[in-house]
């Protein structure tokens, strides 16, 4: 008689702490996320307000005060957003060394750096990628259950790692599947259904 066959319980998916950056030369958000499988957590998150000064003061600000966030706290990640040139080109070169800043905070700390536009980021908290701030702040606070609705600058900062958290494509495998945007509200995929809504890409 053979012995009984040893079955061993199948392992845990592994935990990614993740460390989104809205980069600002006034404000910077940060926000902490953990990814395990299909699940999202809230670690921390909140607003590097930038001192006012000469502006290598106010880069290095970003730089420690990051830093000082990454050492707390452990992500093992990080994920930034695209600087786009806007109308005024002084105002964007100015982001894009406030970006380069909290890019250097990571990388310091050996952290892999992604990027993704605007429109990646809120396509993959609210499957829309001209989502305006208030839609982007509710769908975080609803994905990480959130007592409240984060600050803009946090929000933006924890919708990017949620972005990254869903490798940058979107409304896909993670707990977004079961919330969409209808006329500028979050509804639930059963409350579309029960109203008759289209479910994939139900967004108006």
């Amino acid at each position: 008689m053979s012995p009984p066959r040893t079955v061993n319980p199948p392992s845990s998916p592994p935990t990614r702490r993740i460390l989104g950056i809205d980069p600002g030369l006034r404000r910077t958000g940060f926000g902490i996320i953990d990814v395990r499988g299909q699940s999202l957590s809230y670690v921390t998150s909140g607003i590097v307000r930038v001192p006012p000064g000469d502006l290598p003061e106010r880069l290095k600000a970003i730089l420690d005060c990051l830093g000082q966030v990454i050492v707390s706290h452990a992500p093992v990640q990080a994920a930034i957003e695209k600087v786009f040139v806007n109308v005024n080109p002084q105002s964007t070169l100015l982001l894009g060394q406030a970006r380069g800043a909290a890019i250097c905070a990571a990388v310091a700390h050996h952290l892999p750096v992604s990027e993704y536009t605007a429109q990646q980021v809120k396509q993959a908290v609210a499957g829309n990628g001209q989502a305006n701030k208030s839609q982007v702040q509710q769908m975080v606070r609803r994905l990480l259950s959130l007592p409240a609705d984060p600050t803009s600058d946090a929000a933006d900062a924890l919708a990017c790692a949620i972005c990254h958290a869903h490798g940058g494509q979107g409304m896909g495998g993670l707990a977004t599947a079961g919330f969409r945007m209808r006329r500028g509200r979050l509804v639930s995929a059963a409350d579309l259904l029960k109203a008759g809504g289209v479910i994939a890409g139900a967004v108006e």
